[in-house]
């Protein structure tokens, strides 16, 4: 997938010290190297291929760019916010987190938030330090019976909801992506949006920060809950409008809120944490030894699979990549990327439609990653130089190149067994067809004309198009490759179309000039795959 070998990894937070040691025990050289300034972590990152974080490292597009090596940050924990993935899939760097490390710990959390503003845990010990004893001011209520709104029914949704079951409260909830019949598997009741806010006693957030999530509780929806709603955010700061939170506080019309992520943090305004509602703590979720122990093993082990080429796990930008690093899968990868390659050279055309049709039910799930790979194969093809599979779709959308995948069950013979891939340019006679024997890719057919003894698509190649009848091509091509000390080491020629035959000739060297054989043929073009 044109990613080099990973040699150093710059851990620049805290983890847990089995992070390290299992990057060094692949033969990973390990830097850790936590608080850096921002100009400091500009100069450390330069030689870096990897880079493990936390939530506190900005990685942003200066960062990005300033990494001449990086291949690959690493998020040790759930919310990629602080890592600009757009800049970083731009430049062909993978994101990896680690969704399950800290979700029982963020959950946990949770729970004893809800349990702390039902019954004003936090407040009363705070009076105790005092000397008070204050059991009137500290009245609360019992959760049993009350209803719960949890919004976002991921992994640490679902495991609160669960939980707080266990209280007798109702569960109801809302996530766009999660299906209704999946959330009552788990006793919670998908109702929309404007049907939660009226009904709910306490409402915990546990989405990601994204446009659609930002201020997802703001006036509007303050306006609309019960008297006296408790909220919960240990998700993201910013989901929560901590503005319109801080008034409904001051209303009455918010009971409470428990909060353990700020929109800055620290937070410089303190006029939410010095209410005597809100509970508040410094980001705390996944501040156990257990998620953290389990989130550095993660990503360690995560990024060392993907150093030996083990596999992908845990990818952000690229979820078509987990299949890219299997045994089976990577001759077709390689297929794809050089059918990519030998179209444009072919068509001359980087913008259009570009149809990548697999043929047979073994590549019956694998045109999300052939897709990407043909991509890939067009940018290199032209004038794209860092080109991975990370990074060639968003690519090809900004160079005018739509990539499309449809499949067949049904594959000609002799390839019904193991499937063919054909890429077609729409609009254009061009089109390339190959398989792959053994683990060689090779070409099967170029713009109609079948190869009865496929080429293989490897190397420094020739390719040029002329009449049937005429040979006098193969022997100017043998006087230039005497001439520059380069040898033909293959021929492969096609069926012969409309009295002209494409001829594929594998060389040990590129030719320095097309010159002489350009007269000889109808077209003609070199490459290196």
């Amino acid at each position: 997938m044109a990613l080099g070998k990973l040699q150093k990894v710059l851990i620049s937070e805290s983890l847990d010290p089995c992070c390290r040691e299992i990057l060094q025990a692949a033969g990973l050289r390990v830097q850790e190297k936590p608080g850096l300034s921002k100009e400091e972590l500009l100069r450390e990152i330069r030689d870096c291929d990897g880079l493990i974080v936390r939530s506190a490292t900005k990685v942003t597009a200066e960062v990005l760019e300033a990494a001449e090596r990086l291949q690959v940050v690493g998020r040790a924990g759930t919310g990629v916010d602080n890592v600009d993935v757009e800049a970083a899939t731009r430049k062909g760097v993978l994101v990896m987190n680690t969704p399950t490390g800290n979700s029982l710990s963020a959950a946990e959390l949770t729970c004893g938030m809800i349990l702390c503003l039902a019954r004003q845990i936090p407040q009363a010990a705070a009076s105790m330090k005092e000397g008070k004893w204050d059991r009137k001011k500290y009245m609360g209520m019992e959760l049993n019976g009350k209803t719960l709104a949890v919004l976002g029914l991921g992994r640490i949704g679902r495991e609160v909801a669960t939980r707080m079951q266990a209280f007798g409260m109702k569960t109801i909830g809302y996530d766009p992506i999660i299906t209704p019949e999946v959330s009552a598997t788990f006793g919670v009741e998908q109702l929309p949006l404007e049907q939660i806010w009226p009904r709910c006693d306490f409402i915990t957030v546990h989405t990601p920060l994204l446009p659609s999530t930002t201020g997802l509780l703001n006036d509007s929806t303050f306006a609309k809950c019960r008297r006296g709603v408790q909220v919960v955010n240990c998700a993201r700061g910013g989901i929560v409008d901590e503005g319109a939170l801080l008034r409904a506080l001051q209303s009455g019309q918010c009971g409470g809120a428990a909060l353990d992520v700020f929109t800055q943090e620290p937070p410089k305004d303190r006029d939410l944490v010095n209410h005597p509602n809100v509970i508040s703590c410094p980001h705390l979720g996944a501040s156990t030894r257990e998620a953290q122990s389990r989130c550095g093993k993660e990503i360690a082990m995560q990024i060392v699979d993907m150093a030996t080429g083990k596999g992908l796990t845990g990818v952000v930008n690229g979820q078509a990549l987990s299949k890219a690093f299997s045994p089976q899968t990577k001759p077709w990868i390689a297929l794809a990327r050089a059918l990519g390659t030998v179209l444009y050279t072919a068509g001359k055309q980087m913008q259009g439609s570009v149809q990548v049709c697999t043929l047979g039910t073994p590549l019956k799930e694998a045109g999300s990653y052939l897709m990407p790979a043909v991509a890939a194969g067009m940018l290199a093809g032209g004038t794209q130089k860092e080109v991975t599979l990370v990074n060639a779709t968003l690519l090809a959308q900004e160079a005018g190149l739509k990539v499309t995948a449809t499949h067949s069950d049904v594959a000609p013979e002799p390839d019904s067994s193991t499937g063919l891939v054909q890429v077609s340019l729409q609009g254009t006679p061009h089109q390339v067809t190959g398989t792959v024997q053994g683990s060689t890719p090779v070409l099967r057919q170029i713009n109609g004309a079948t190869f009865k003894l496929p080429a293989p698509l490897s190397g420094p190649l020739l390719i040029y198009r002329a009449k049937a009848s005429d040979s006098s091509a193969l022997a100017t091509l043998t006087g230039l490759l005497s001439k520059a000390g380069a040898q033909l080491l293959s021929y492969h020629g096609s069926s012969a179309v409309a009295g002209e035959q494409w001829s594929v000739v594998g060389l040990s060297a590129p030719l320095p000039s097309l010159g002489e054989l350009k007269p000889r043929v109808t077209e003609i073009f070199q490459l290196h795959l």
